[in-house]
């Protein structure tokens, strides 16, 4: 059986990798494959090896087919393109925990009636709320109330990069079909504050708690980790401590994870077996024993309900839930057995779970645990085993914290040698009981802060964490085979030679760029700008890509692709202009990787360059050599800094990389002027590739301009739908009547330019790369 539920899981996964959702008329094969059903066991080997890889086929066919369906419902509730950035108006319920910050505030409404006619039905869809500039505020949003918004919407679309962050599938996963803003005016109304759904009735729960949190601790430094034990809400942790946490690989304790569950369980079952023993009537009717368990897997769903029902505490409820089972009917438990009905309870119910980094870490902390514990003849003491599995979880889940996050703690087993204990049962269960005594949050937000000073100075150790290029599926597979070798019990034959597995993935052999050649990844940060150059034996970035609300491009986007590039140090960044969707993400930049110097169109008081290595001006006339191909700054004058009628995007560093007769032209956001002053120097500003200044705006690529540069490809970095209508059509259609191909990274993604010895060849990822819940690819 274990075998056929991890077939539907399977066949649940390949659903997920499909470009295209399959044609409905497939799913006559499954009566035949029902078939198999009927045969009956065979003596022989071979025959029954074959009826069992036969049962194994129907559950990777029922799996695909069942995620299949799942998927065509949920596709079908999403925004249709002509309703995009029409008013709708919408009647619903806050579904979740609002988050509010300086700028407005951000939830999610499951909507119950769109009183727009004519328009379609949605289900539920996330929305952001601004303050206004002036005035006093609006009413704010409280979870589990009905309000009426007047909203603009949009289909999910997110940047598309090599091992980056899906927003698609993400929201997919969470049945949200659409994104947008509300309007003010006609003023939103608050219908009903009272919930009176379940669902609302949890997330007025949920948000009343975290408002009694935030009321008794104030602003104390580890507030937000005592709202994430208790209702799973980790957005109130401040980026410094979350930073710490996962440097140091404790992160996880800080969500519900399936150890706080299993402690819930474990102390209701205790509680209620041990008084219901003293209750003999009681016990007469219904063992204390089972008593025991019925609490148990009563107070895990309560926990994993009031948690958020996230997929590490899903596995912990359905493990509990079968192993109780077993135990209720007096039968032997089988824990792998648990773990594979968890597996295809949490995949039933919820098939997009497989695309989440917290389903494989969970499900494979957990298969790894009792891989190398489970069944052993002989029982080590408390301490070695601890020791054992430790360092078992940590081998076994490197490989994926390489290929998901392409970073690994090397301090993990000490810290969470440490931290679990104090997380799991100090603070845990204060912060639980805080509910009911609310004082007990303060001794719980102590103890946190004394554990979070140490894991602040851990994770600042130059070796807490080991960073890898993101590994190749061969390299991935080959690692986790050697794993499962490695970690056999002890007496196995050649079990150190799981170890030659491993070194595919902690050597692996990369295409190299040869000399006399670059390669230029226009990375896609959405609205902004990142290019990432690099040569033989150099690497530079051109922009960092815009600043968010609670992050920036630097951190979610950029380091991470350059993790994953296997680009460790930067021999040098430049950054245009002073405008955030250009220097957004320079602090997590120079945070993050090792770089040699800065080149800026800063202001000299600029906080930025506080940290800088090396910075200075960039001005026309700097140039340099690598590898065989040249670098030079076209743009701005040096005088340009003392003027002070210039604009800031004419400050912007204009950049020109050539080898041979193949040149790339990046202009920053230089508009008019800019433009004018690079005709006039009578520099050589003709190019092959030419990045549209200012995202292609009109104030920019003037006719002359773009007629002198004459490039074979024009690039246009933009986010999907932005507000500014980037790129303007006027700008496209100067680079059409030059004949240029139209590169824009909101339709393509990431866009790699290779200039070698054939040419330049220009790629995108995303349609390469594409998934059946990825938006249709916005018109040019």
């Amino acid at each position: 059986m274990r075998i056929t539920l991890i077939a539907f899981c399977f066949g649940v996964w390949l659903l997920q990798q499909q470009a295209t959702l399959p044609s409905a008329r497939w799913l006559w094969i499954l009566p035949l494959l029902l078939a198999v059903l009927w045969l009956p066991r065979f003596s022989q080997a071979v025959p029954e090896t074959l009826r069992r890889l036969a049962v194994a086929l129907l559950g990777v066919a029922l799996g695909f087919a069942w995620a299949a369906w799942r998927a065509d419902l949920r596709l079908a509730d999403r925004l249709p393109d002509h309703w995009q950035g029409v008013d709708l108006t919408v009647v619903g319920v806050v579904s979740d925990l609002p988050q509010a910050d300086a700028r407005g505030e951000r939830f999610v409404l499951d909507v119950e009636r769109v009183a727009t006619p004519d328009a379609p039905g949605l289900q539920r869809i996330q929305l952001a709320r601004y303050w206004p500039r002036k005035g006093p505020r609006n009413p704010t949003v409280h979870a589990g109330e009905r309000w009426e918004f007047t909203v603009r919407l949009k289909r999910p679309y997110g940047t598309h990069n090599p091992h980056g962050f899906d927003l698609e599938a993400w929201m997919l996963e969470r049945g949200i079909v659409a994104s947008g803003y509300v309007r003010e005016k006609p003023l939103p109304q608050r219908i009903d504050a009272s919930p009176d759904t379940f669902a609302a009735w949890i997330a007025a729960t949920r948000a009343a708690i975290r408002e009694r949190i935030v009321s008794t601790l104030g602003d104390a430094p580890y507030a937000g980790v005592i709202t994430a034990l208790v209702i799973g809400d980790q957005r109130g942790i401040p980026h410094d401590q979350w930073r710490a946490f996962t440097r140091t690989g404790v992160n996880h304790l800080l969500s519900i994870s399936g150890l706080h569950v299993t402690m819930i369980a474990a102390l209701a079952g205790w509680a209620v077996a041990f008084g219901w023993r003293r209750w003999p009537r009681a016990a007469e009717r219904l063992p204390a024993r089972q008593a025991g368990l019925l609490a148990a897997v009563l107070a895990a769903c309560a926990y994993t309900l009031l948690a958020g029902f996230q997929v590490p505490a899903q596995r912990t409820l359905f493990m509990l839930g079968v192993l109780a089972l077993a135990f209720w009917g007096r039968r032997e438990p089988r824990p792998f057995s648990a773990l594979a009905w968890a597996l295809f309870a949490v995949l039933l119910i919820d098939p997009w779970a497989v695309l989440s980094a917290g389903f494989w870490l969970s499900f494979g902390a957990m298969a790894t645990i009792l891989w190398a514990t489970f069944g052993r003849v002989g029982q080590p003491e408390k301490l070695r085993a601890w020791v054992t599995v430790q360092g078992a979880v940590t081998l076994a889940l490197a490989p994926a914290l390489l290929l998901l996050f392409q970073q690994v703690s090397l301090i993990s087993p000490l810290a969470n040698a440490i931290a679990i204990p104090v997380v799991s049962w100090l603070v845990t269960p204060l912060a639980l009981l805080g509910v009911i005594v609310p004082p007990l949050w303060h001794a719980a937000a102590w103890l946190m802060a004394w554990l979070g000073q140490g894991l602040v100075w851990a994770s600042a150790l130059p070796w807490a964490v080991a960073t890898w290029p993101a590994p190749e599926g061969w390299e991935l597979l080959l690692a986790v085979v050697g794993t499962l070798w490695l970690l056999l019990p002890r007496g196995f034959p050649v079990r150190a030679m799981g170890g030659l597995l491993w070194l595919p993935l902690m050597f692996p052999l990369r295409a190299s760029i040869a000399p006399d050649s670059f390669q230029a990844d226009v990375i896609d940060v959405g609205q902004g700008t990142a290019v990432l150059i690099r040569t033989a034996d150099h690497a530079l970035l051109y922009d960092t890509g815009p600043a968010f609300a609670d992050s920036d491009a630097g951190e979610r986007i950029v380091v991470p692709y350059l993790r994953a590039s296997g680009v460790g140090e930067l021999s040098g960044v430049i950054v245009s202009h002073d405008d955030k969707d250009h220097s957004g993400g320079l602090e997590s930049v120079l945070r993050d990787i090792p770089t040699g110097w800065l080149l800026h169109g800063l202001p000299a008081a600029s906080p930025l360059l506080k940290t800088a290595p090396s910075p200075s001006h960039c001005h026309r006339g700097q140039h340099w050599q690598w590898d065989g191909v040249r670098f030079e700054i076209l743009n701005p004058r040096v005088t340009a800094y003392a003027e002070s009628n210039r604009r800031d995007n004419d400050y912007s560093c204009v950049l020109k990389v050539s080898r041979g007769g193949q040149s790339l032209l990046i202009t920053g956001d230089a508009e008019r002027r800019g433009e004018l002053e690079l005709l006039e120097s009578g520099a050589d500003v003709s190019a092959t590739v030419l990045v549209a200044g200012h995202h292609g705006s009109r104030t920019s690529s003037l006719p002359e301009f773009v007629e002198r540069v004459h490039p074979r490809y024009g690039i246009f970095t933009v986010g999907y739908r932005n507000r500014f209508g980037h790129p303007h059509p006027q700008v496209v259609a100067r680079f059409r009547e030059l004949d240029s191909n139209i590169l824009r990274s909101d339709a393509g993604g990431l866009i790699r330019l290779t200039f070698g010895e054939a040419g330049v060849a220009a790629s995108e990822y995303r349609p390469s790369h594409c998934h059946y819940w990825d938006a249709e690819l916005p018109d040019e």
